[in-house]
This record gives structure tokens, C-alpha cells and sequence, in this order.
């Protein structure tokens, strides 16, 4: 799959391309930076626009094969002289957030620029400035023209970045389906709950069930940290960020893989969601029929309803619930107490851990005080 570049990158560029053009006067179609990854990044340079004393330009994201909600957007750069000063100044303008929760790469009141964007755009501005002998100061304002509408199709809200996307990018390059870029996401939602103070963090595979535990519970999973598939990962980062405890909430169909052990949920690393109910079932007492009927059930919800009455469908769920909590302790190693609460829309509540409801009952009461 063919690879793209980020934001970061795409900033630098059109940096460069407006310094270049300020400093030297003449019009430059392309560009040439190096991303930190090494590789040469050569972007056609769009929308230029001379003014008093800056130049603003712009290069439009190619995101490769990766279904990037920032792909085709334009990343723009207006670079202008600053008198009294020998540096280089970044700030942010239409388009890009601006930071106002802590924990992130950025402190509270800075523009939603990473370190390493920052980074690349320095260093691609001052190569220009010693190209050309300039030892003034240039100031140096990013901006995306769609960006506020994109972010809001993004994480940024949530982790209150407001007003804009964010200028992102490590290596300087996309790549297609990053689960490193779901799971950096995962991370800084939790280092930013720790950071407030949080030690009980509620963690959900997504909003499949937010009407469900509204209804039932006042509880709302916006509030919740979204896992999607990677349980055993947020896990992991939660109890090496110092969480104390951890309440997950989640539809049957998804969780009761965690009764095999199976931390990463997605179809493609596994899916025996209907062999873990069965095996429940016949240390329940199911009879073959029943076992036959789950088998052949394609959804969870289905393959529940094939169990006689409420009580041995309450029996299998125990054992669903024991098996998971197993798992879930041998996953966190003493390091964080993981509890669970599984639930599905047509059967409401199905099961919990022992300490599941204590854990719900202190979120609720936090939720109440903020």
C-alpha cells in the first residue's frame, strides 16, 4: 500500500516554499524537504499570495492509501519578517486547535503543533534564512482553511483541542491503517485523564452501547476512554501511567473474547465468540441442540437467545464473567485492578465482575461533581 506524508510534513513544505519565496523574491512552484524518516518529500506549491513584508502559500496533503480524513486538505504557511527579533516564532492560525486541556504534546494555550513538526519547520526555515544570509527574525503561522470543519470528525474535541485539526507526524510519513496512530490516540486520552488527577479511568471498545448505559446506568460513555480493539494495550498503558483501577464497559459481541484470553478483539486476529459461549454452555449443562443452535448463530445476541430460559442464560453468563476476569488479571499482573460490565441491546445487563458496579458507582458520583 502506497505510503503518504502527515501534516508535519506538509507544514515544513509550504514553510519552506514561503520563506524561500520572501527571502528571495521570486515564485517557487516545489519544494524539497527531508521528513525525519529520510525520506525526500517534493510537494507542488499552491495558492501563493504575496503581501507587506510575508508570503503565504500552501501544499495539499497526499495521505497515500490511508483513509485519512486530512487527505486533499490544504496546509498552509504565512511567513513574514518580525522586527526586533533573530528567531524563528510558530504559531497557529485558522484552522489549527489550539490546546486547552493538559497532556499533550503541546501545553495549554499553544496551537496544536507537535514538537516534531515544529522540529522539521525550523529547521527548513533556517536553511532558507542561511541560504540567503538573513540573520532577522520570520514568524511562522500555520493554517488550514477546512480545518475547523475536519476536526471535528477527529479526536481533537475530546481531547480539547478546539478550533482545528492538529499538525501531527513523527517520522514525517503516513502509513496506511496505522494502528500506531490508534494507539498513540488511546495513550494521550489516558496520560491526559492522569494528568487531571484521574486514578479510575472508564475504558469502552466505542459507543456501541452509549444509549444503553445512559438508560440504564445515567452513565455516559463519551466520558469513557475509547479502546476499540486494542483492550490488552490500553491495559498495559493504563497501569504503566499509574491508573489505579479500571472500569470496562462493552457489548457481548465484542468482549466475551476476553473469555479466551484474546485481547485484541478485531475479526482478523480472532473470532470465537460463538465456540467461547458454547464452551460456557456445556459447563452449564446445555444439551447438543442448544450447543448445535450457538454454533450456527451468526451475532452473540443471537446465539444467547438459543439458551432455554433466564437461568441458564444466566449460568452461562457467570461463567463467561469468571472466565473474563481470569484473563483480565492475568493481563494487568497486580499492576491495576481491571473490572468488567458486558451488556447487549436486546438482553440488557448480562454480567459483571465482582467489583464491577463499586467502580461504576464512584464514576457516577465523579461524573455528578464535574
Amino acid at each position: 500500500m502506497r505510503k503518504g506524508f502527515t501534516t508535519g510534513s506538509c507544514a515544513a513544505a509550504a514553510a519552506k516554499a514561503a520563506a524561500y519565496m520572501l527571502l528571495s523574491g521570486r515564485e517557487k512552484k516545489n519544494i524539497r524537504i527531508e521528513t525525519p524518516g529520510g525520506v525526500v518529500y517534493t510537494p507542488d506549491i499552491v495558492d501563493i499570495v504575496w503581501g507587506e513584508g510575508s508570503l503565504s502559500c500552501g501544499v495539499i496533503k497526499d495521505a497515500g492509501d490511508d483513509p485519512d480524513i486530512t487527505d486533499k486538505a490544504k496546509i498552509c504557511a504565512c511567513v513574514e519578517y518580525m522586527e526586533g527579533r533573530a528567531e524563528i516564532i510558530i504559531d497557529g492560525g485558522t484552522g489549527v486547535g489550539r490546546v486547552t486541556r493538559p497532556g499533550l504534546d503541546q501545553p495549554v494555550g499553544n496551537a496544536a503543533i507537535n514538537h516534531v513538526p515544529r522540529r522539521m519547520i525550523i529547521k527548513e526555515v533556517q536553511q532558507v534564512c542561511e541560504l540567503f544570509d538573513y540573520r532577522g527574525g520570520l514568524l511562522v503561522t500555520i493554517f488550514v482553511p477546512e480545518g475547523e470543519a475536519l476536526a471535528e470528525k477527529t479526536f481533537n474535541p475530546r481531547l480539547g483541542i478546539l478550533g482545528g485539526i492538529s499538525i501531527l507526524g513523527t517520522t514525517g510519513m503516513v502509513e496506511p491503517m496505522s494502528t500506531e496512530a490508534l494507539l498513540e490516540t488511546i495513550h494521550i486520552e489516558l496520560r491526559q485523564k492522569r494528568q487531571e488527577g484521574a486514578a479510575l479511568i472508564a475504558v469502552s471498545p466505542g459507543n456501541y452501547g452509549l444509549d444503553f448505559m445512559k438508560s440504564h446506568y445515567g452513565y455516559d460513555l463519551d466520558r469513557s476512554v475509547k479502546c476499540s480493539n486494542f483492550i490488552g494495550k490500553t491495559i498495559d498503558m493504563a497501569a504503566q501511567l499509574g491508573f489505579e483501577k479500571m472500569l470496562l464497559t462493552g457489548h457481548i459481541g465484542k468482549l466475551v473474547k476476553l473469555a479466551g484470553g484474546i485481547m485484541n478483539t478485531h475479526s482478523r486476529e480472532a473470532d470465537c465468540r460463538m465456540e467461547l459461549l458454547a464452551a460456557a454452555a456445556i459447563r452449564q449443562g446445555a444439551d447438543p441442540e442448544c450447543l448445535k443452535a450457538i454454533l450456527a448463530s451468526r451475532t452473540t445476541e443471537e446465539a444467547l437467545g438459543k439458551l432455554p430460559d433466564e437461568a441458564q442464560k444466566g449460568a452461562v453468563m457467570k461463567d463467561i464473567m469468571e472466565h473474563i476476569a481470569f484473563y483480565l488479571e492475568q493481563r494487568s499482573a497486580g499492576k491495576i485492578k481491571v473490572e468488567c460490565l458486558v451488556y447487549s441491546n436486546e438482553f440488557g445487563e448480562l454480567g459483571c465482575t465482582p467489583g464491577a458496579k463499586e467502580l461504576l458507582a464512584k464514576l457516577l458520583e465523579d461524573m455528578e461533581e464535574t
